[in-house]
């Protein structure tokens, strides 16, 4: 996945600047992004302040960790079935 040469911050200070003057284009054009990239942004992190934006952050990465975890332990699981299920 690609990474985004925009941070929580920046993304939270886009969002409020486009809320508080109320012209969504001139603030993408400001800032050089798609429209399509201000929704989604709007939708993720819309109504968040950075330090909330943050912690979401530490938590994707958490959850992707733990679900990577799980992965491993179910392919192993998996192996042993398979190598305990065989007839020698």
């Amino acid at each position: 996945m690609r990474k985004s040469r925009f941070s929580e911050e920046p993304i939270v200070g886009v969002l409020k600047e486009a809320e508080r003057t109320g012209k969504t284009g001139d603030v993408i054009r400001r800032h050089g992004i798609s429209r399509e990239t201000f929704y989604r942004w709007r939708k993720k992190y819309g109504g968040l302040e950075v330090s909330e934006t943050k912690r979401l952050r530490a938590l994707e990465d958490e959850n992707r960790q733990l679900k990577r975890i799980v992965a491993d332990q179910a392919l192993n699981i998996r192996v042993l079935k398979d190598v305990l299920g065989k007839e020698w």
